[in-house]
This record gives structure tokens, sequence and C-alpha cells, in this order.
């Protein structure tokens, strides 16, 4: 599967929507953006279960500063419609891959709890994204990152 480009008219409903969503911020003066470039497609078609969608930042600027992006390139990944992950800066593929790793073992139940505890009246039912203001920090689960069952250890 390519990557898929968002704009302000499908970028709520695509976020909602999938399971994992992934999202790279560009712009065609950034360099590294184009370095990225053939990195994220590749993911892309390694990874066809989640959405790879990209964000033209110059031609989309008022979807840009809605999820407060301010460097390129930027990638945010969203699993279950909730912000879980945002970071400025170019990715190799191994970094990519151990995101993407990271992403699918979450625990979306402990996710939802803690942005409860920073979002008065979130409930667990809510699951848009939460473009209107600052993101919250659920971040990825703790843990040792690697691949595999979740809590397997190798001795």
């Amino acid at each position: 599967m390519s990557t898929q480009v968002l704009t302000q008219q499908n970028f709520e409903r695509t976020v909602s929507a999938g399971a994992i969503v992934l999202v790279d911020y560009w712009a065609d003066w950034c360099g590294w953006c184009s370095r990225f470039a053939p990195i994220y497609e590749e993911s892309a078609n390694q990874h066809r279960d989640i959405v790879h969608g990209t964000v033209d930042a110059e031609a989309e600027s008022a979807l840009a500063a809605a999820a407060q992006i301010n460097s390129l390139p930027t990638l945010q990944a969203y699993r279950e419609g909730l912000l879980v992950y945002s970071n400025p800066g170019f990715q190799t593929a191994a970094q990519l891959e151990d995101l993407v790793q990271q992403i699918m073992w979450l625990d979306m139940d402990a996710v939802r709890r803690e942005i409860g505890q920073q979002i008065p009246g979130f409930t667990e039912a809510h699951s848009e994204p939460m473009l209107t203001g600052p993101a919250p920090t659920a971040g990825l689960a703790a843990g040792a990152t690697g691949y595999g069952w979740p809590g397997l250890r190798l001795s």
C-alpha cells in the first residue's frame, strides 16, 4: 500500500477510522523530508495494515498549525484515534520500524487512563483526534523496546 495524502477534508476521518495511522508532515523545500520519503514509503509497503498518511505542511498550513507542527519533517502516530506519538526530525528505517512495533504493542487501556488523568471529562469512549489544543502526552508504553510478544523475556 502506498502513502495516502491527507488534507483538511479527510484528516479527521482517516485518523479516527484507522487502528494505527502514521502521519508525516513534510514540505518540498525540506531536504530531510526528501530523504525520509522513501523510508516512509517502504514502511507503507511493508505494513499494509497501517495507514501511512502524508501532509504537505505548506499546502495544508491550517492542518499543520492545528497539529502544532514547528519543524519538518515531523512524524505523528495515532492509535484508535488518539495521538500517541509526535516527534520532529529524520528517522532511519530501523528507527521507524522500532516505533511501529512499539505502537503496535501499546496498552491502549493504560493510555486512556493516563489521558483521563490529564484531561478532565475524558472518557474511554472518546476516540476522536485532539487537534484543537495541546496534544495529550500519553507516550509509548514503558518497558524495553523489542520485538515479540509483550512480556516475553528471552534469557
